[in-house]
């Protein structure tokens, strides 16, 4: 008798990462495929369908969740816009997706679900509310409160990274000026000093001034905005991800430093700094979680 399961699905600009889950998180099956260029909503889905439908062999899945870049509106069932993506506004993903799949379907921003997989099974499982930061190509966030997944009454909250850091700061690509991304993103990274994160990391491990202070001052300026976030939120853990996050040795003292010069300790009263520990799985884990809501919510309408 076939196991039941879920798949989780990661869908990226470069990328399209497939889970295929137990309830207990346990992953059977993975593959990762490339996003078809260019990235049309008619695309995508002709592209998931095709893996569904051979994962579908192996193990009975009976849901599907996706993680989006972008924001989803508050049903969980429209992509509002993915600028990574082609013709992407306002796309009823998840009525594509069931149509073609024949599974009942959930979307979400793809840092929401990181968030949720940290939470799930990462390194934020033993905590009930808790942030992530996403440090990579922008800066995202994901809100955990009483183990449930926060996103406001829009379905929208949650984007940490667009918090304004610096009133008269760069222009972001959300109109706003100086935000969080502007100072914490590999891009911003590039821009303020003219190398990647990675070689930066590699510098700091070998002692280079130059690199060893540019990450106290990183982890200065990742500190300053996450005060802003500690005292609406006082979190008991925040979950540093993405592909900055190796080089958190270097600036977590420093962030630690930030934050407690600026937020009380009423607010921060045995708050827990921690990098993710599910790598590039956590927006599978996070999209199959949601799933397996989403199954739970349909099976306790007919009990």
């Amino acid at each position: 008798m076939k196991k039941s399961s879920v798949i989780g699905i990661d869908l990226g600009g470069t990328y399209i990462k497939i889970g295929q889950f137990l309830e207990n998180g346990l992953c059977i099956n993975f593959s990762t495929i490339e996003t078809p260029r260019p990235a049309t909503p008619e695309a995508v889905v002709t592209a998931i369908t095709q893996i569904v439908k051979v994962l579908k062999k192996d193990c009975d899945s009976i849901a599907l969740g996706v993680g989006i870049p972008g924001p989803v509106d508050c049903t969980n069932r429209i992509s509002k816009i993915a600028i990574n993506l082609s013709n992407w506004k306002n796309v009823s993903l998840a009525d594509l997706l069931e149509k073609h799949t024949q599974l009942p379907t959930v979307i979400e921003n793809d840092a929401n679900c990181a968030g949720l997989g940290e939470a799930w099974l990462g390194a934020g499982k033993i905590y009930k509310n808790l942030i992530m930061l996403t440090l990579g190509t922008g800066v995202g966030g994901a809100i955990i409160l009483d183990d449930q997944l926060f996103t406001g009454h829009l379905g929208t909250a949650g984007e940490l990274g667009l918090i304004t850091l610096d009133f008269n700061g760069p222009i972001c690509k959300s109109g706003n000026r100086g935000s969080l991304e502007q100072f914490g993103s590999i891009q911003a990274i590039r821009r303020m000093t003219g190398k990647d994160p990675a070689e930066l990391g590699s510098l700091a491990k070998e002692g280079h001034k130059e690199a060893i202070l540019f990450w106290e001052k990183y982890g200065q300026l990742l500190g300053a905005g996450l005060a802003n976030i500690i005292y609406i939120l006082t979190p008991e853990a925040i979950v540093i991800g993405g592909g900055i996050s190796g080089s958190m040795p270097f600036f977590l003292e420093a962030t630690l430093k930030e934050i407690e010069q600026r937020v009380l300790p009423t607010s921060r009263t045995n708050l827990k700094l921690l990098e993710a520990k599910l790598g590039n799985k956590a927006g599978m884990l996070g999209a199959a979680k949601l799933a397996w809501n989403l199954v739970n919510n349909i099976s306790n309408k007919f009990n």
